[in-house]
């Protein structure tokens, strides 16, 4: 189904349409990235994306790409190739800003997998400030920031 946005005012029904492709890209993010799949994460970005977690800001595609493979293998410990850690995401909450442009916020629980059993597993709790743009009939992140709560607090959005 191809939907166009114009200068119009969004009926409900299409507005909650864009607001749960938005939703999905964070989700899809979660499951690429713990899966090793950073061509395809790197994807869900436009193509000047600026992505910064708790390490150097990363922009563009190939410094997302980049980025995340370092960071991939930085916590994939044993070799396994996948899930080495688990980005849990949560509490969505989207705002369609203009007819191309769109915030976001969800909570991140992010944990370790290759922790013994008796050591927690939790990484970090945080929380994911996100801005989207509408790119040739689709979604991208335009920009994603972390904030970290947990374990040491770090909240750079204002």
């Amino acid at each position: 189904m191809s939907r166009h946005l114009n200068n119009k005012i969004m009926e409900p029904i299409e507005k909650l349409l864009h607001i749960e492709e938005i939703k999905n890209l964070r989700i899809q993010y979660s499951h690429l990235l713990d899966t090793n799949q950073m061509e395809k994460v790197a994807g869900l970005f436009t193509e000047d994306a600026i992505c910064q977690t708790d390490r150097t800001p990363w922009i563009g595609r190939d410094g997302i790409q980049n980025g995340l493979e370092k960071a991939f293998k930085d916590f994939d410990e044993k070799s396994h190739g996948s899930y080495p850690f688990m980005h849990a995401v949560t509490n969505h909450w989207v705002e369609i800003t203009s007819p191309t442009t769109a915030k976001g916020r969800c909570y991140l629980i992010d944990l370790l997998t290759e922790r013994p059993i008796e050591d927690r597993p939790l990484l970090l709790l945080g929380v994911y400030v996100d801005h989207y743009e509408y790119v040739d009939g689709n979604w991208k992140i335009k920009e994603s920031l972390l904030d970290i709560t947990w374990p040491q607090r770090d909240i750079k959005s204002k």
